[in-house]
């Protein structure tokens, strides 16, 4: 079957899943969004800081071209001016530059947020097969990257062609106008049409973002078995975990039936229930439940309890309503407390009775227990 090979990819991918492919890098990432944005802003800042670089760059070559005799054959000279040129050089292009930086570190957050992968970034032997870099060449995605390829290749001719239409007479007019103006209309054209270029790849942007969201979201999917297997590795087997449960629960059972023989009474209701209490007269408290059963478990608790020789009650009423209420290390609760201190009074009298041979006392009869206490 197609879902036992793993084939079908079609559950939608885990929290883990998820994480661990943020770890390895593979979030959605779209280079066109990236190019895009940079070359716009490019365009745009070109735009407004295009004629100062152009005066900066031209102030830089008059001092160059004006320097003295004495200056040019000094040999410290040289460097000196270098180092001037190259500072009033960054100088000129860090108001173009700091914009592109910022725009490289924050286009990418824009999908799939923030994420540092070192993992992504290790060498992988299977990274270097060419074998692997063929397929990859003439998958899925290497088809979707030469369509692309394509479409912005045409566009930016097509749009180029319209540009030098368009644009034509004004750069024939560039050689009648005096140098400082040609440099100035030489500049603004070059940043229209920078600007008018790039924004043809928004077409491009467009297709490839919903794109890039909707592969990495394929990529990710799983299989049947393998959202299986994920809960197994991180909830444990069923199996393993019945077992555990099984251990666990034998080991409370254990700590309760050690327990019952600090018991002062077992209430039972005979042979079904047996509830073991033990009352502090010293203390504040209400008697406390120590242990609890039903059948071979009830049977256990009765044949410490008569081992060790705690009396048992028989009183059915009163052993289910303290079962179904209480849990074990419990007090019991209020609405309880006058069935059970009628029968405390009786242990405490029976165990009288039997220190000094009187006669022992009848166990008490037609308890009252509240109606929301009472199971059938």
């Amino acid at each position: 079957m197609a879902e036992d090979s793993g084939q079908d990819k079609t559950e939608e991918p885990t929290e883990k899943r998820l994480t661990d492919a943020r770890k390895k890098g593979q979030i959605p990432r779209s280079r066109e969004l990236n190019t895009f944005v940079a070359l716009m802003t490019g365009s745009v800042m070109l735009l407004f800081t295009g004629k100062s670089i152009t005066n900066g760059l031209g102030d830089i070559m008059r001092q160059q071209f004006q320097l003295s005799r004495e200056v040019i054959f000094d040999p410290a000279s040289p460097v000196i001016f270098f180092e001037q040129v190259l500072l009033d050089g960054l100088l000129l292009i860090f108001p173009l530059v700091l914009p592109l930086v910022l725009v490289a570190l924050l286009t990418p957050m824009m999908m799939g947020g923030w994420n540092f992968s070192a993992e992504a970034m290790s060498p992988k032997i299977s990274k270097m097969n060419p074998f692997s870099g063929f397929k990859r060449m003439f998958g899925v995605q290497g088809v979707v990257e030469l369509l692309k390829a394509i479409v912005k290749i045409a566009l930016v001719f097509m749009v180029a062609g319209n540009l030098f239409n368009f644009y034509f007479d004004q750069f024939m007019a560039l050689s009648s106008m005096s140098l400082t103006h040609a440099i100035y209309e030489a500049v603004d054209i070059i940043s229209f049409s920078f600007i008018i270029l790039s924004s043809t790849l928004v077409l491009v942007v467009m297709i490839d973002v919903p794109y890039q969201l909707w592969n990495t979201k394929r990529q990710l999917k799983m299989t049947k078995q393998e959202v299986k297997d994920e809960s197994k590795d991180q909830e444990g087997n069923p199996e393993i975990k019945g077992q555990i449960r099984r251990k666990q629960m034998e080991m409370a059972q254990q700590r309760m039936m050690d327990e019952v023989p600090k018991a002062d009474v077992i209430v039972t209701n005979p042979a079904h229930y047996a509830v073991a209490l033990k009352y502090d007269p010293m203390g504040t408290g209400a008697p406390v439940v120590l242990a609890k059963g039903v059948d071979l478990i009830a049977a256990q608790i009765r044949n410490i309890a008569m081992g060790v020789d705690i009396p048992l009650v028989a009183a059915p009423p009163l052993a289910r309503a303290l079962f179904y209420s209480t849990e074990i290390g419990d007090e019991i609760p209020q609405g309880l407390f006058l069935a059970v201190a009628q029968i405390l009074a009786y242990v405490f009298q029976l165990k009288t009775a039997t220190e000094n041979n009187w006669e022992k006392p009848r166990p008490p009869k037609d308890l009252k227990i509240p109606d929301e206490f009472r199971q059938q």
